[in-house]
């Protein structure tokens, strides 16, 4: 039975369920201590066999367990319980991609210093968003708002002491939120980001598309029952996307809400936070791998206590606990590296339409290269698009020409054609900036044994070592596992018979470095941007034109803005055409289409030269046609055909385990329970492409269902049947994004 307290909340009874972040398959019952008022999200300390941990009262307890046999709840938190929105949005995760809530929960507990706070840490600021407005306004709280009032945040004993009132007064204010309680450390100020600030002049498409965006963030303040909008803000590379939903940000900021900005890259932070500070005066919180455990704390709290902030951070800050957010934005939709592959595996992109339904704000979802998922859902009325058609300030798209490399002959570690040389040569006559693009790390993809054909492969996985010459070694980029080039074969023994095969961006950097010596010749990877500090320095330097030639693999096409640079060349366009991946045109458009768009941003026109073996190929002829919309047909027909996503549903099972007598056995067992319904079809099992990773060996099943076919249902069920072997794991992989 629901109960209201003194503040407002919903208390629950004496029985209550906890969620621990764990990967346990459900919440455990635990009494409540007379001394405790139990609400629904409060963070608490429960006992778990012999030890304490830290778990989130997730409702009333289901019964059916003696309450003798139940274990009592040690203390409360003191922290701004979880929010409604948020519970719902873990249980709506856990449910569709079929992981334990636990684990999911672990997501957005992911800062564990944050439930030891130490009261020296707390500092207090006025609340921007009061739980009760019409609580009375004591002599004691006027003083307490007069000492808070140039927005610095103060201790308790601080507070107390200028204040001139008693700790409870505090903590009442705190209880009602009055007060925000945040985080602090030494000498730190927390300063709200302001809505106002220099909005640069935009154009008409720009306009239409910041007032659709304005009008859905205001409609979802007004509504007595806030409902979700999905707006998809499609515009060709250069448009202006970010200074658009900008505008959208101020509006939420006005309304005294929280907006997230999820990117794929964090390499992408620099240019955007630039933008963001000219724009607003001050830059958001971010949130990545890279932040110090203080930093990370301090965060999580501001995210938690509703402190107004524009947070932009990769996939993992769409688990960020918010108390107020009005908006989320995911910038490059379209981008393979919102998926999760690994522990809980879910897209972002997706998870973050789901999170702004559950809480009942808009997502805008920018891209030049939309998904085929994205474009179905337009097609299909469930989202809105608004199109920038043009790029802002009257810069021109570049011009895409091909060179057909089976025309060309070229000699020993030779892979630029002589139009490209010739293009190169003349754009670093006249001063400006070219990139090649080659999706490729590392020296080359293979070493081979010249003497016995024996190739080099990795010892954990099923694949070939990398050569990274510039690090002296050879690395799998599946396990990360590395050994030094040897001398000899491994295999035949014979001296000086290795060789690589194949170019990866730092054998071309090699081969730029000869054809023109007295360019500045630089090489930007994931190798070489380890953190956000370096890749600021990249870009300033690229931004200075102290590089004249820049070489790189994917992370050099998204986002970026270079005005000097105004030619683009593509070394491989073929590369990622062969194999079985679903996704593997879309990708390949996607990339050339998102690597084109950084040449001639300025005011220069920009080429782009594509080398290819396939020019006849429908990607290569949408990139010199400029008709993506054409290609995106094409390709949603070819899906639609065969029903598959977004026109049917895909699962992957993938069984995997140190002693492949046990993964069989488990396959085995698998595959005799397998579901037999109309409108599905399990196809497998089979050997993993990468039948061996990281130690493991796998197997694959993949489900394969019609649209209306609820999935997880039936795979729930057919695992039941399963009986699985003791070390080996069971992974779901819902929308499989990757097939290896």
């Amino acid at each position: 039975m629901l109960a209201k307290d003194s503040t407002g909340d919903s208390t629950l009874g004496k029985r209550v369920k906890v969620l621990i972040p764990l990967p346990l398959a459900s919440a455990y019952d635990y009494l409540v201590p007379d001394t405790l008022s139990a609400q629904l999200g409060t963070f608490v300390v429960v006992p778990l066999g012999n030890r304490e941990v830290i778990g989130v009262i997730w409702g009333e307890a289901e019964g059916g367990i003696e309450e003798k046999k139940l274990k009592v709840i040690s203390q409360k938190i003191d922290l701004a319980p979880m929010s409604d929105e948020m519970i719902r949005f873990i249980d709506w995760t856990a449910n569709y991609t079929m992981s334990k809530p636990g684990a999911v929960l672990r997501m957005a507990m992911s800062v564990p210093s944050v439930f030891a706070a130490s009261p020296k840490n707390i500092a207090y600021i006025i609340s921007k968003d009061p739980k009760d407005r019409s609580a009375k306004v004591t002599e004691a709280r006027k003083k307490v708002f007069s000492a808070l009032a140039d927005g610095v945040p103060r201790k308790m004993a601080e507070l107390v002491k200028s204040a001139k009132v008693s700790p409870s007064v505090i903590r009442v204010m705190s209880e009602l939120k009055l007060l925000s309680a945040i985080t602090v450390e030494r000498d730190q100020k927390i300063t709200d980001i302001e809505p106002a600030g220099d909005a640069p002049i935009l154009s008409d498409a720009q306009m239409v598309a910041a007032t659709a965006l304005n009008r859905a963030v205001i409609k979802s303040v007004k509504q007595a029952e806030p409902r979700s909008n999905v707006l998809v803000l499609d515009g060709v590379t250069g448009s202006g996307k970010t200074e658009t939903y900008f505008e959208a940000i101020s509006a939420t900021l006005e309304k005294g809400r929280q907006v997230l900005v999820l990117l794929p890259e964090i390499a992408l932070t620099t240019q955007w936070l630039s933008r963001f500070e000219t724009r607003f005066g001050s830059p958001p919180l971010q949130w990545h791998s890279e932040l110090s455990k203080p930093i990370r704390r301090s965060r999580w709290l501001a995210a938690n206590s509703g402190v107004i902030h524009v947070f932009v951070g990769a996939r993992s800050a769409l688990y960020l606990p918010f108390s107020n957010l009005g908006l989320i934005i995911v910038d490059e939709e379209h981008d393979a590296s919102f998926k999760q592959e690994d522990g809980v595996i879910y897209n972002a992109r997706d998870m973050a339409v789901v999170r702004g339904r559950t809480a009942g704000v808009p997502v805008i979802l920018a891209t030049a290269t939309p998904s085929l998922e994205t474009v179905f859902n337009i097609q299909n009325g469930r989202y809105q698009k608004l199109s920038l058609p043009e790029r802002h300030g009257g810069a021109s798209l570049p011009k895409v020409f091909v060179v057909d490399m089976k025309a060309e002959s070229l000699g020993t570690d030779n892979y630029i054609s002589a139009e490209l040389e010739k293009q190169v040569a003349d754009t670093f006559n006249a001063n400006q900036q070219s990139m090649l693009f080659l999706n490729r790390r590392g020296y080359a993809p293979l070493t081979l044994c010249r003497n016995c054909g024996h190739r080099i492969t990795c010892s954990h996985c099923t694949a070939w070592l990398v050569e990274h010459r510039l690090k002296g070694k050879l690395e799998c980029h599946h396990c990360g596992s590395s050994r030094f080039l040897p001398k000899e074969c491994p295999n035949c023994s014979a001296k000086e018979s290795l060789v690589p095969i194949g170019p990866g961006v730092e054998r071309l950097a090699e081969e730029v470095v000869r054809k023109f010596p007295s360019a500045r010749v630089e090489i930007m990877t994931s190798d070489t941007i380890r953190s956000p500090s370096t890749a600021s320095c990249f870009i300033n330097r690229m931004q200075r034109a102290e590089i004249d030639i820049l070489i790189g693999t994917q992370i050099v096409a998204k986002g970026h803005h270079f005005p000097k640079l105004t030619l683009v060349g593509v070394v491989d366009a073929d590369l990622g055409l062969s194999g079985g991946d679903l996704r593997a045109s879309e990708r390949v458009y996607q990339t050339l289409q998102q690597v084109a768009g950084r040449a001639g941003r300025a005011d220069r026109e920009g080429s782009v030269i594509l080398q290819t073996y396939q020019p006849e190929n429908p990607i290569i002829q949408a990139m010199v046609s400029g008709d993506r919309d054409r290609f995106l047909d094409l390709e949603g027909k070819a899906r639609e055909h065969y029903e598959m996503p977004p026109y049917g549903r895909l699962a992957a099972l993938i069984i995997s385990g140190e002693n492949i007598s046990r993964v069989k056995e488990a396959v085995n067992g698998i595959g005799k329970a397998r579901p037999t319904i109309p409108g599905l079809q399990v196809l497998g099992p089979a050997e993993a492409p990468l039948s061996i990773l990281r130690g493991r060996h796998r197997r694959r099943f993949l489900i394969k269902a019609r649209p209306g076919v609820r999935i997880q249902p039936v795979i729930q069920a057919w695992l039941s049947r399963s009986r699985i072997q003791s070390g080996v794991r069971v992974q779901i992989d819902i929308d499989p994004y990757s097939f290896m």
